[in-house]
């Protein structure tokens, strides 16, 4: 933008109060008009998922909300799946929840106190353009340590980054996950 913004610039002629020019006056209405047009053409999609996960002592589980934006969640499981899926439609397939089970037990990996973790895929549900999906871990006396792998989409995109967000024996901690770094150790002593 900076690039044609000096050349617009160049191109207009100093008004004096002279010089009444109506090409200058339209070029600098047209410039105004447009400014806010050509702010839109620096913006990039950000490719973002959050992950909460929560500690519920007095029931000895862990429940690990994901969310996900739809439509790359739905691109991901047409490339790896079935190009024919559509995902929060009336139309969408009784197999989504299965795909997105397997997909992200896949790209998650939990390991607390040094013992991995397998996880139940409870379901999922759609809100505006965001997948929420739900998955629990049962049976877990306490954590001292946790282990989160999570490679959610970055096979899709290289600026995928993966928030995770944790609440775990009342203390709030969270990281950012990429492709160079793709998981993170708390310990909870």
């Amino acid at each position: 933008m900076g690039f044609f913004l000096e050349r617009f610039l160049k191109s207009i002629k100093p008004i004096t109060f002279t010089q009444t020019n109506n090409m200058n006056k339209f070029k600098i209405f047209f410039f105004i008009a447009m400014l806010p047009l050509m702010s839109f053409i620096t913006v990039h999609k950000f490719y973002v998922s959050v992950t909460q996960i929560d500690f519920i002592e007095e029931r000895g589980e862990l429940q690990i909300t994901s969310r996900i934006f739809i439509d790359d969640l739905e691109n991901l499981l047409r490339e790896r799946y079935d190009e024919n899926i559509t995902l929060a439609g009336d139309d969408e397939l009784d197999t989504v929840d299965k795909y997105i089970g397997n997909y992200l037990s896949q790209k998650i990996n939990i390991i607390i106190n040094g013992n991995q973790k397998e996880f139940k895929f409870l379901g999922k549900e759609y809100e505006d353009d965001i997948a929420l999906c739900y998955m629990q871990i049962s049976d877990i006396e306490a954590i001292n340590s946790m282990e989160i792998r999570n490679t959610v989409l970055f096979e899709l995109f290289e600026e995928q980054q993966n928030i995770i967000r944790t609440k775990i024996n009342s203390k709030r901690k969270s990281f950012i996950l990429i492709q160079e770094n793709d998981k993170g150790l708390l310990n909870f002593n």
